[in-house]
């Protein structure tokens, strides 16, 4: 495998081609993120569903956020246009296909079931649509994908069991469950148990931690769920304990710029931690989060970062590297990528 100290020769110039060249995971995004305001109109006319909105541009100019929350109303009212198989198909063929373009080799993806549930969707159009999204996108575009369940954590525990009962039928369908939507007020020891039988059924645990929450929630995390990986965690540097944690137990962190910026985690990308969490030994790597709220692709936050940050070379290389190796992947493929991903940083 590569010595990172052998990219000094690539150019800051040069750097963003190399990065958009590279191999990468894709290890923090939302579908329901993934729906752009075309796409929204698109469906729900298709399904006689009205937006709140006269025209795609007018929804978009809504996206002026001031929290979390504000971005997750939006995001909820887009979402009521899915209802039936082919609109998750088609919702996460899009994604797929954009994911490809930005070089993700490997895409795991968050979906909310209790978004449509509540709706009256059947969880089978749910995830019947999306896993044959993910299956077009291993035999036509070469991108392997898996799903990860997520529980909201503003509802209860219980409706977390009743969500998981309503999987279990599907259980060959996603390979972990994650817990996302607002952190203030709803910390994860909430949802120790539902983890705890999700863990015991074999599947693999990730949480939101540390975005709006303070560090004390990446170590509910840990401790409570048995989180394998931190969703945002950017918050940990306010707490030395938890970044020694964090470093010590290898622990992944899949930060998401453009997100943080738009949420206002900070108020600029040229403030953002992530050099910070790279100098402290972390594992952060680079994800979209939302791309159709939050100003782009995996591709389009690097792109973001490279000209906002001053990251090096080593410094991109470890990113990406970092996601591949975070990724739920047989180590046998992450080293077939990781290799790939040192023949393009060699050829700078």
């Amino acid at each position: 495998m590569a010595n990172e100290h052998d990219f000094a020769a690539i150019s800051p110039a040069r750097l963003p081609a190399v990065v958009a060249a590279a191999p990468k995971a894709e290890l923090h995004v939302h579908i329901e993120g993934t729906l752009e305001p075309e796409m929204a109109f698109a469906i729900g006319t298709r399904n006689g569903v009205a937006l709140p909105y006269p025209d795609p541009e007018a929804m978009r100019r809504a996206y002026a956020f001031s929290d979390l929350q504000s971005f997750l109303d939006i995001y909820y009212a887009a979402a009521a246009v899915l209802l039936h198989e082919q609109d998750f198909f088609e919702l996460a063929w899009a994604y797929l296909q954009r994911a490809k373009a930005d070089n993700v080799v490997r895409a795991e993806i968050f979906f909310d079931p209790q978004t449509h549930t509540a709706r009256g969707v059947p969880f089978e159009a749910v995830v019947a649509g999306l896993s044959r999204a993910v299956e077009r996108a291993r035999t036509e575009l070469g991108v392997s994908g898996a799903l990860i369940m997520c529980f909201l954590r503003h509802l209860s525990e219980r409706e977390a069991f009743e969500t998981l009962e309503q999987a279990t039928p599907y259980r060959g369908h996603f390979i972990g469950v994650g817990l996302d939507s607002g952190e203030r007020g709803n910390p994860p020891e909430k949802f120790r148990n539902v983890f705890a039988k999700c863990r015991s059924l074999g599947l693999h645990a990730v949480a939101h931690a540390g975005e709006e929450g303070p560090p004390a929630s990446i170590t509910g995390a840990l401790d409570a769920l048995g989180a394998e990986r931190v969703d945002h965690g950017v918050r940990c540097l306010e707490d030395p304990a938890v970044v020694n944690r964090l470093v010590r137990q290898r622990i992944p962190l899949t930060v998401c710029p453009f997100s943080n910026v738009r949420l206002r985690v900070c108020e600029r990308l040229e403030q953002h931690p992530l050099p910070a969490l790279l100098a402290a030994g972390l594992r952060a790597s680079v994800h979209s989060d939302d791309p159709a709220y939050f100003g782009g692709s995996v591709g389009d936050n690097f792109r973001g970062l490279l000209g906002a940050l001053p990251l090096t070379a080593a410094d991109a290389y470890r990113l990406v590297r970092n996601s591949l190796e975070s990724s739920f992947l047989e180590p046998s493929a992450i080293a077939h990528h990781v290799e790939r991903l040192d023949e393009v940083f060699a050829a700078g």
